[in-house]
């Protein structure tokens, strides 16, 4: 693999991971479900990123994986039931919605359609590996069961549009679709005839129609047209963010001045806080012996904020709390002032550059 696309499979994995991981731990604290989404959400990601290209597959990559990872991972966490059979079926969809939602790519037949079905379905069996034992890696075929259904759902919910080149869906999907579903209803009916021996049969009927009906036809068909919406919705809203690489390169020297000489400000003050605390021990309240106390009053101070443990009490404390305060919020002003009329003319450039290539 060339380094360029090494290169850019660790900018959209290392993204997608920061996005994806600590909100996983924050919903369930399950390891497995955590692993389950980074690993969807990073799969999916980079195998888009990498189709993309280095222009534009970064962001796509990024946004569309952690859209993955993010509701795998509610999915996961989140839901009384368990199993890929339940998990697979609508993340299938709304990754298969996410992609029909770009505009470069928006499907035109059952072809696109089944196509792209089953990249992300090999995606997602990539993604769910890591999850797997041994004895469970027949468990890997669960995406590639739902491709027929996952097709077929997306053709009939997208066929009236314009371009759409298929007047009817190949008669195989149909027989995949309803050996799908064949399938599905055999396994729930063994399991419940398994959990609950001698009910009749006629007992089984609503269970697995309920199952069948939200499962396989409620949830995909919603979760894809909600990745369908959602992608063309943030698209255009987010273009903006790709063209702040133009920005920053002109702004990076200046932002970089600015966080040394702010940090310089809040070192300074922070000894000046520790002297006079060492000289006059009733000066602050709640006052520590150590420096990581009088650098954190002062960053706080700087910002304007109130530190939780540490106040000034004395009118010396006070004076040297608004002298802080004055030297942050001037530097700022000054700065920002001093910034602007220099790089001005640069960022009206760039500006301009930008608006030429959207005419």
């Amino acid at each position: 693999m060339p380094k360029r696309l090494i290169w850019l499979t660790v900018r959209i994995a290392a993204a997608i991971a920061v996005v994806v991981v600590p909100f996983g731990y924050a919903v369930t604290g399950v390891q497995t479900d955590v692993l389950m989404g980074a690993g969807c959400g990073l799969a999916v990601g980079v195998g888009v990123g990498l189709r993309g290209g280095s222009r534009s597959g970064v962001w796509t990559g990024v946004l569309i994986g952690s859209i993955v990872g993010v509701i795998t991972v509610l999915m996961a966490g989140t839901l009384p039931l368990d199993g890929f059979g339940v998990l697979v079926p609508p993340i299938l969809a709304v990754s298969v919605g996410l992609i029909d939602g770009l505009s470069r790519s928006s499907f035109s037949g059952y072809r696109d359609v089944g196509r792209e079905t089953c990249i992300v379905a090999a995606l997602l069996a990539l993604g769910l590996f890591p999850t797997l034992q041994w004895g469970m890696l027949g468990a890997l075929l669960a995406p590639f069961l739902f491709v027929p259904w996952t097709v077929l759902m997306a053709g009939l919910l997208s066929y009236r549009r314009e371009g759409w080149r298929d007047a009817r869906p190949p008669w195989l999907l149909f027989v995949g679709a309803v050996g799908l579903h064949a399938l599905m209803a055999y396994m729930l009916a063994s399991e419940i005839i398994r959990q609950n021996p001698g009910m009749p049969g006629i007992d089984l009927v609503w269970p697995i129609a309920q199952v069948l009906i939200l499962w396989l036809l409620v949830a995909p068909a919603a979760a894809f047209l909600l990745g369908r919406a959602a992608i063309i919705w943030l698209q255009p809203r987010l273009r903006v963010y790709g063209h702040l690489a133009g920005y920053l390169r002109v702004m990076w020297v200046p932002i970089g001045g600015f966080a040394v000489g702010y940090l310089t400000i809040i070192v300074l003050f922070s000894g000046f806080y520790g002297m006079l605390g060492h000289f006059r021990p009733d000066a602050f309240a709640g006052a520590g012996v150590g420096i990581a106390d009088w650098f954190s009053f002062a960053f706080f101070t700087a910002l304007g904020q109130d530190f939780t443990t540490v106040a000034p009490v004395s009118v010396s404390a006070r004076v040297l709390v608004g002298a802080h305060l004055i030297l942050s919020a001037g530097w700022a002003l000054v700065l920002f002032a001093a910034v602007m009329s220099s790089i001005g003319p640069k960022l009206d450039r760039i500006a301009r550059r930008y608006a030429e290539e959207g005419d």
